[in-house]
């Protein structure tokens, strides 16, 4: 069951799937409708799972459930990553990609190898008050609240010792 994003409980769990590359709107409109598709048929056992989907900055897809009205299972989790695989053998992009970081400055996001992050922070590209992301937010409160901070916040802050 298919529910807007901005009408999601904000206890309602999150996947944040960060795309290795700028998605064009042509994909995002793929994405969207896929989505869609998906979060209206959605179930858990065969009970309605409420869920919705989020494509950000086109570089981002956050796929949600609010568990409090039923429970995601095992094999739902498994269906919706298998949709998101989909997508990536789609429009040949990656969302599993974990060796690069997200930032985001003058409201456009750029990522960076973890391989270059040393020298990003010494030349002076990323500080310590440069925007990156927190993708292991767990619900939608923290993905509205802290899912962008500061790089000296964040898990990079040994960087900045």
């Amino acid at each position: 069951m298919y529910v807007n994003f901005d009408e999601m409980n904000p206890k309602a769990r999150v996947w944040v799937y960060q795309s290795n590359r700028r998605l064009s709107e042509e994909e995002v409109a793929l994405i969207s409708q896929n989505l869609q598709n998906f979060c209206e048929q959605w179930a858990a056992h065969g009970a309605p799972l409420q869920s919705s989907y989020l494509v950000y900055k086109n570089q981002f897809v956050v796929l949600t459930v609010d568990e409090g009205f039923n429970a995601a299972s095992g094999c739902s989790i498994d269906s919706s990553v298998e949709i998101i695989r989909q997508l990536e053998q789609h429009l040949s992009v990656s969302f599993f990609e974990r060796t690069q970081i997200a930032f985001i400055n003058d409201d456009e996001v750029f990522l960076l190898p973890m391989n270059e992050l040393k020298n990003n922070i010494s030349s002076g590209r990323i500080s310590q008050n440069t925007l990156t992301f927190n993708n292991l937010v767990k619900d939608v409160g923290e993905l509205k609240e802290s899912w962008q901070v500061e790089a000296g916040s964040s898990w990079l802050k040994r960087y900045f010792v």
